[in-house]
């Protein structure tokens, strides 16, 4: 296991009587899966599988070629980690199970193993049984053997006796139950014949002795003294023990062995017939605990697991397990094994449900549960909303939800089946909604789970209408197309489910409506595009995460993109030239924009493209365009690539799943592999990145199995080549055989994404299995497996089987036809000790020439004279002879140029067989560095030698060569060092950008940018803002506040020290941005600082003036609690103080005497300097949807102001800040508390305010603060408001009425010249549109007629005749008037002034004369107006 750290293994195989046990010192715990044995460390706590580990603690056992049907551990404590496994390939094996290691095997079995058993008493037996009925006795130690063939008939089980070390029980098929005697001549001591159908299970009492059994004999037919069978001689053993068989006719029976007869029968089956479903899917295991004589425990029909107490007599005689509901199985149970552990008994079970569960015999309650799979992983999906929720699609019909984030149980699995009737090929979760996702299968159908249903585990999905013809290979969600996408907002919904199958067609489903008709999307792309040609079958689909882009994948292996909703085709990619397997857009949240542009696809010819298609999507081409040549190549696999995945973590890196049987991460932008997992034993089939844990990936492969892996563990970089390949294609050739019935091939079949078979675990595999999960009996299962379809060969890109499950174990398979322990043959010859001291002589430099002169005599003497006829005629040919080019040996004794060819030719031979440094030597003799540096530099076997010699060349040369070594040594990860090479060049900005790219910030770059460049260079400022970020983006805020200080950007620094929100932190921000100057965001910080000390009891560390306001506000709520103790709507905070109040004083004078005596606000100067403090803090208005907590705070800071304004001797403040909260409290419609805090503050109505100001003489701002209670109130408040003289008085005021009258003259003005601007407006434009003279001076006329007669008032035949000149000088001297009032009197609004004369009126004799005299000559003064013509006429007329 390659470093995984959480498994979800292959599930334990199916109808075998014994393929689960536990070691004898209760350490391991292994079970039976398809060919293959995990094996499970329980050294943990109640015996629960380490997780800090891979689930399978110890690993896998590989090395059989079928499936396991039988298993056992030694139970000796000495040899508590051997044991044995049977297969139906006919051998027994004997294991290491700690060191995961092959002992030895044997062949004597001609037939499929059914039953194995390790002796409890003999340390080296080991005894199994095939299906023929012959039983073979193996002694491992030293390699003896016995066989035994005591019925003609099909065994299922046997159990060696832990008290006589001869005695073996056997049950067979039909029934029968025989104990032989393995010591005397292969006797059989007893047929037991009792049961009617298969013996499922045998189990020996623990404890030896056969006493009476009383309490169940009246329960036994009369049967006299014979022995049920045959009773042979011997019957005095001084061993002898009870029997105990299940078996599937539905009973449990326990046998005497010295009487080989039936004792008791405490399971017996209800009366009635058994539906034959049913009973083929019956399967009664049973078990006896270590040293419980009186109990057992057995399975039932159900899945639940039953504990009988021998000594109960009546009819309830058994308990259920599982406690509370969900504990049981929810199958039948086919095995039971116990362990000790901690003086505790702990019962594991294994199920059809495909869980593995430990049970408490002590309480009977399920301590914990191991899921497992039952088929290949062929989907991995994680729910964008809920990211630790992982959907795995299965082949076992099934869809499990992983909860990866649980910390009680991290194997948090739930199971979905309904409805689902065949293999889980596609999953994907909706990317908004939370627990819906959607499921596509083998047989070509789509559906919804909803997983967060209350009753989810029975709902079934919704299925749609629309079928694929094949397998479903993809599922996206998606914006709406046509003709979805069509009609009103809210008509359709967001996203859409699209489906892509084997056939090659992709279908739009609509969610909303499942039951209706799916669109093929084709159809749109052909309307669209306007194409007439045959669209190639689509293999893959996939959404752009922002909706706007639609990528397909082609059988063919070009790549369709386009663009939605209406899905124009924009481009083309032709890379691939095989089928499409996997293509994935890259995530959104990247630093860089364009990072968002890219794609990556994988297809069948194992290399992985990824393509920019950002110049395509800001193309204004109206036609396709064509992309071949790929943005970065992805080269490494050697097999067809099934999966990708982009880190959500970072940005550009990738991990992918291949056939070859490992998952790769690569680093796109620089193309180049980062680790390679290697743990799976067979093909992977999908990959997903953690998107909670940038460490850790999920795989699935046709192993069975989902494994958890973290990067940084991993020891390979790169997938395997060469050799190592072919080492793992023959470790492949252990495979699991499946005996299939010829079939014909299906025409037009394309099993490049369908699984080659699911038929090999224990369930599903040759014999008595069910290969359907819901309700498939084992016989239609047996024939189901034998008709699985093979694929085409030539689809297929491996040279595997149509059932090539891969195996990359270390142990090899060993068969001896005898039974032999495995010996490791000593090498046939050693070399003598003295040839490793021999001196190994040195490789020439001239290979080639050097072959050349060792030929025959005639060949030598032929080149000396090519030679001498070269050099004779060297004078006549400025060429070299065409003989001699053939010699190139012979250019040592020629010119330099044929020397030169000599020397490259060698060069070309020792660069082919791998040895650079020998060309390098040779080139320098050449004197052509400048060839060796371009070799070693496009070779990527640049030296420091090779980089210190280079200046020889040139300068020109040694720069070009630095460069090409800094790139070198990139790929290779040694940053640090390719800087300082780049230093050496004076290449800084270069050194810098390498370094801040690959995050070495605090020592490198920002160390060497200081050193080398000026203090106020860009690139200074650009790293502590990206250093700030990244570190910001790992938490470590107070580094990145420091480092955005040191780019001098404090506001950012005060940002990002109140992220934490912690009070130590807003204190120190808010002192920061202080410092700063920033002081809106300081008092900002400081109220959020004061709230968090304040929720931690922290009076003293909150802030001044905030402590005021809190102190404020427990006083008020303590009056609002004391004045209306219950009914209370509005809730009131709790209270922290039991202060001393003096209840006699004011509201005021109370809350400044607890300031003084316990927050030592005592003297004027603190109380200004903390209310200038609190003034700078703005609240945002009340409204209705305002909380009533938070409304009460705001008043509580107004009222907060007035009381320091009251200290201060500021009663204009304090007047302003007492009506803010008032006012505050009628904004939010809270009239019962506006109520209440005018009772609190104005016990005696306004006489305080006016008490107030009469002593700064502001009376104008009272009047127009005033106007607040005009408005409608409610009822109990406003029938406490005493209608007064001195209210009205304020109302009636000579100055207002004059700044009213003026405003109203101002805008009498103002709308006249609106009204003259628009009648000029309407004739010029009857004068453009008429074309006939006319009718366009009788349209101006009556136009201008209906402007004129549109003003209804009396004063119409003046505004006609006034001029322009005439309303710009009324303006202006409105205006100037309006000026000369104190802009105290603009500034607050107030009522009406002549409207308040006129109600008084109006009131008639309940109005004062005094008052009455006073508005009639206001209105006689100001009353000119239009608006109250005729008001004023009927008072003063």
């Amino acid at each position: 296991m390659a470093a995984a750290v959480r498994v979800l293994p292959a599930s334990p195989n199916w109808y075998c009587s014994r393929c689960s046990d536990t070691s004898g010192d209760g350490r391991l715990f292994g079970f039976a899966a398809r060919h293959r044995i995990s094996v499970l460390d329980l050294r943990s706590g109640a015996g629960k599988p380490r997780s800090h580990s891979a689930s399978l603690g110890a690993g896998e056992l590989i090395g059989h070629t079928e499936r396991i049907a039988a298993f056992a551990f030694c139970p000796h404590r000495e040899h508590s980690a051997l044991c044995a496994s049977g297969s139906d390939d006919g051998s027994v094996r004997l294991w290491d199970a700690a060191g995961l290691a092959l002992r030895a095997e044997h062949g004597l079995h001609q037939n499929a193993i059914t039953a194995l058993h390790w002796s409890p008493l003999v340390k080296d037996l080991i005894v199994s049984g095939d299906e023929k009925g012959v039983i073979v006795c193996y002694w491992h130690s030293r390699s003896d053997s016995q066989q035994f063939f005591p019925e003609p008939r099909t065994i299922f089980c046997l159990t060696c006796s832990p008290h006589h070390e001869n005695l073996v029980a056997i049950g067979y098929k039909d029934g029968m139950v025989v104990i032989i005697d393995i010591s005397r001549k292969k006797e059989v001591l007893h047929r037991l014949r009792g049961h009617d159908d298969e013996i499922h299970c045998l189990a020996w009492c623990p404890v030896p002795g056969e006493g009476r059994l009383p309490a169940w004999q009246d329960e036994l037919q009369e049967e006299g003294d014979v022995p049920n069978g045959e009773l042979k001689q011997d019957t005095a053993m001084k061993k002898s023990c009870y029997l105990a068989s299940g078996s599937k006719d539905q009973t449990i029976r326990i046998w005497s062995c010295t009487r080989g007869r039936i004792e008791m029968v405490p399971f017996f089956s209800k009366g009635g017939a058994v539906d034959p479903a049913v009973k083929e899917r019956i399967w009664l295991t049973v078990h006896w605990p270590c040293g419980r004589p009186t109990e057992i425990v057995s399975s039932s029909f159900g899945g639940e697991l039953l504990h009988w107490d021998l000594t109960q007599p009546g009819k309830r005689k058994w308990t259920l397990l599982g406690s509370s509901e969900g504990q049981n199985h929810s199958r039948i149970v086919f095995n039971l094994c116990s362990l000790k552990h901690q003086d505790k008994e702990l019962l594991l079970s294994i199920s059809m449900d495909r869980d593995v569960k430990c049970w408490d015999l002590s309480t009977l309650d399920c301590s914990w549960t191991m899921p497992s799979l039952g088929g290949f992983v062929y989907s991995l999906a994680f729910s964008p909303v809920d990211p630790g929720c992982l959907a795995i699609g299965v082949g076992d019909s099934m869809i499990r939800v992983w909860n990866t984030l649980s910390m009680s149980n991290i194997y948090d699995v739930k199971t979905y089946w309904q409805s689902i009737k065949s293999k889980v090929t596609a999953l994907a979760w909706h990317p908004a909604k939370e627990g819906c996702l959607a499921f596509g299968t083998d047989d070509g159908k789509v559906g919804i789970f909803d997983t967060l249903s209350s009753s989810a585990k029975n709902k079934p999905p919704q299925i749609s209408s629309t079928y694929h013809k094949r397998t479903v290979y993809t599922l996206a969600w998606g914006p709406p197309t046509p003709p979805l996408s069509s009609g009103e907002e809210g008509e359709h919904p967001s996203v859409t489910l699209y489906s892509c199958a084997g056939e090659g067609i992709v279908f739009q489903h609509n969610p909303w409506k499942l039951s209706g008709e799916a669109n093929d999307i084709n159809k749109t792309i052909r309307d669209t595009n306007s194409i007439k040609h045959k669209l190639p079958a689509r293999t893959e689909i996939s959404w752009k995460p922002d909706g706007k882009l639609l990528a397909l994948g082609n059988e063919d292996g070009s790549i369709e993109i386009f663009q939605a909703p209406s899905l124009k085709l924009l481009c083309t990619i032709q890379q691939h030239h095989k089928l499409i397997n996997a293509i994935r857009w890259h995530h959104e949240h990247g630093s860089d924009p364009e990072l968002s542009y890219l794609i990556a696809s994988g297809s069948v010819n194992a290399i992985i493209y990824v393509h920019n298609l950002k110049s395509v999507i800001e193309s204004t081409s109206e036609s396709p365009l064509t992309i071949t040549e790929p943005f970065r190549t992805l080269v490494g696999h050697t097999a067809k690539v099934t999966s990708l995945s982009w880190s959500p973590h970072h940005e550009g890196r990738l991990v992918s799943a291949c056939y070859d049987g490992t998952a790769q991460v690569w680093d796109v932008m620089k193309e180049e592999p980062l680790c390679n997992y290697r743990g799976h034993q067979g093909r992977l089939l999908c990959v997903q990145w953690s998107p909670v844990d940038s460490d850790s990936i999920y795989t699935g492969a046709d192993d069975f199995s989902v494994h958890k892996w973290l990067i940084s563990k991993q020891e390979h970089t790169r997938p395997p080549q060469g050799k190592k390949s072919i080492e793992l294609e023959k470790k492949r050739s252990i495979q699991p055989k499946v005996k299939a019935k010829k079939k014909k091939k299906p025409v037009g079949k394309s099993p490049t994404k369908q699984d080659l078979s699911d038929a090999m675990n224990g369930d599903e595999s040759t014999k008595d299995t069910v290969l359907e999960e819901n309700g498939l009996s084992d016989h239609e299962g047996e024939k189901e497996a034998q008709e699985t379809e093979l694929p085409n060969k030539d689809c297929m890109d491996t040279s595997l089987s149509a059932y090539d499950y891969s195996s990359f174990s270390s142990s090899k398979p060993f068969v001896t036809p005898k039974a032999t322990p495995l010996k490791k043959d000593p090498p046939k010859e050693k070399p003598a000790p003295d040839t490793s001291l021999k001196k190994r002589k040195p490789r020439s430099l001239l290979p080639f020439s050097t072959s050349m002169d060792h030929r025959s005599k005639d060949e030598l003497h032929q080149d000396c004279l090519r030679l001498a006829t070269c050099l004779k005629t060297k004078d006549h040919n400025e060429g070299v002879s065409p003989d001699l080019q053939n010699r190139i040996h012979l250019g040592l004794f020629t010119d330099r140029a044929s020397l030169h060819n000599m020397i490259d030719v060698e060069g070309k031979y020792h660069l082919e067989n791998g040895h650079p440094e020998l060309f390098q030597q040779l080139m320098l003799w050449k004197g052509d560095m400048k060839g060796v540096l371009q070799a070693a530099a496009e070779r990527g076997e640049l030296t420091d030698q090779l980089v210190a010699i280079s200046p020889m060349v040139g300068y020109q040369a040694w720069v070009w060569t630095v460069e090409a070594f800094a790139k070198q040594l990139c790929f290779q990860e040694q940053y640090v060092k390719a800087a300082s090479h780049l230093l050496s060049i004076h290449k800084v900005y270069e050194a810098v950008e390498l370094l801040k790219v690959n995050n070495f910030y605090r020592l490198e770059a920002i160390v060497i940018a200081k050193a080398r460049l000026r203090p106020e260079d860009p690139i200074l400022k650009d790293l502590y803002t990206s250093w700030a970020a990244l570190l910001e983006k790992d938490g470590h805020y107070s580094m990145a506040a420091k480092c955005y200080l040191g780019a001098s950007s404090p506001y950012d620094a005060v940002k990002v020290l109140a992220k934490k929100g912690d009070a130590a932190s807003l204190k120190t921000a808010a002192e920061l941005a202080l410092i700063s100057g920033e002081e809106e965001l300081s008092a900002s910080l400081s109220f959020r600082c004061a709230q968090e000390m304040l929720l931690s009891r922290n009076w003293v560390g909150a802030q001044e003036g905030q402590r005021l306001v809190f102190c404020l506000n427990e006083l008020l709520c303590k009056c609002l609690s004391e004045r209306n103790p219950c009914n209370r709507r509005s809730p009131v905070p709790p209270c922290y103080h039991s202060w001393e109040l003096n209840r006699d004083a004011s509201f005021f004078d109370m809350v400044i005497e607890v300031w003084q005596k316990m927050l030592g606000m005592d003297t004027t100067e603190k109380a200004t300097c903390a209310r200038e403090q609190l003034r700078s803090i703005e609240h945002p208005p009340s409204t209705s949807n305002t909380h009533p907590k938070q409304v009460l705070f705001y008043i509580s800071h107004d009222l907060t102001l007035a009381a320091l304004s009251y200290q201060a001797a500021a009663w204009d403040e304090a007047v302003k800040s007492i009506l803010d909260a008032v006012a505050r409290s009628y904004d939010a419609g809270n009239f019962t508390l506006m109520q209440e805090i005018c009772s609190i503050f104005l016990p005696e109505g306004m006489s305080l305010l006016v008490h107030l100001l009469a002593m700064t003489n502001i009376r104008i701002f009272l009047v127009s603060r005033a106007s607040c209670p005009l408005h409608p109130m409610d009822e109990n408040l406003s029938s406490t408001i005493e209608f007064n003289r001195c209210k009205t008085e304020m109302l009636l005021s000579e100055e207002i009425a004059a700044l009213q009258s003026t405003q109203r003259d101002i805008a009498e003005v103002q709308k006249i010249l609106a009204d003259m601007i628009h009648q000029h407006q309407q004739q010029r434009n009857n004068l453009q549109e008429s074309t006939n003279g006319s009718i366009h001076e009788n349209n101006t006329h009556q136009s201008s007629e209906n402007e004129s007669d549109e003003p209804c008032s009396d004063s119409n035949e003046k505004k006609e005749t006034v001029t322009l000149p005439e309303l710009t000088k009324r303006l202006l001297e409105a205006k100037q008037k309006l000026a000369e009032f104190p802009d105290s009197l603009k500034v607050f609004p107030f009522p009406d002034v002549l409207e308040c004369c006129l109600v008084l009126l109006h009131i008639g004799a309940q109005c004062p004369p005094e008052l009455r005299e006073q508005a009639l000559d206001l209105l006689r003064k100001h009353g000119s107006a239009d608006v109250y013509g005729k008001a004023v006429r009927k008072f003063l007329t």
